[in-house]
């Protein structure tokens, strides 16, 4: 007897993100780039898209209430990793915010399969970092130093076919 098709679902420790110039959309977003920020994390949050609903009381019908989709929104993406010794991509990206001359950046976020081939993808657009925070030091303890982003953007999409 042949065995049935077997499909696992993929783990959630394999991803990486790749930020591209949102100003360079044109035609380069989807070139797998080396010359762009590309850089893998011990944790990413935030994906996740909310439908809005407006609620209609009709007048004499008691028995429910008519709910009308509205528009969607999204939570800021929230990405962790060791802090890297040579790089400082994630602070100088935030930090040319702060002095009023960042440039926002569009994203793609991959899951890998166990081969390393990506399985999923997510876009976001336009991203703004919100907020940096370095990493936690205290002398009693040998962990790593973790830094950690948040992004809030114009929008999620899955892309299909990744």
């Amino acid at each position: 007897m042949a065995s049935p098709l077997r499909i696992d679902p993929l783990g959630n420790f394999n991803f990486y993100l790749t930020l591209v110039d949102t100003s360079d959309v044109a035609g380069t977003l989807f070139k797998m780039a080396v010359d762009y920020m590309v850089a893998g994390f011990s944790e990413c949050t935030g994906l996740d898209a909310t439908v809005e609903v407006f609620e209609y009381r009709e007048g004499g019908l008691n028995g429910y209430v008519h709910k009308f989709p509205t528009r969607a929104s999204h939570s800021n993406i929230t990405l962790k990793r060791g802090l890297i010794y040579l790089y400082d991509d994630l602070w100088t990206w935030h930090y040319d915010f702060v002095q009023g001359q960042g440039k926002r950046k569009d994203g793609l976020i991959f899951l890998l399969d166990e081969a390393r081939r990506p399985a999923k993808e997510w876009k976001f657009k336009r991203g703004v970092p919100l907020k940096w925070v370095g990493p936690s030091l205290n002398a009693v303890q040998s962990a790593v130093a973790i830094e950690s982003l948040e992004i809030a953007h114009e929008g999620l999409t899955l892309e299909l076919g990744a």
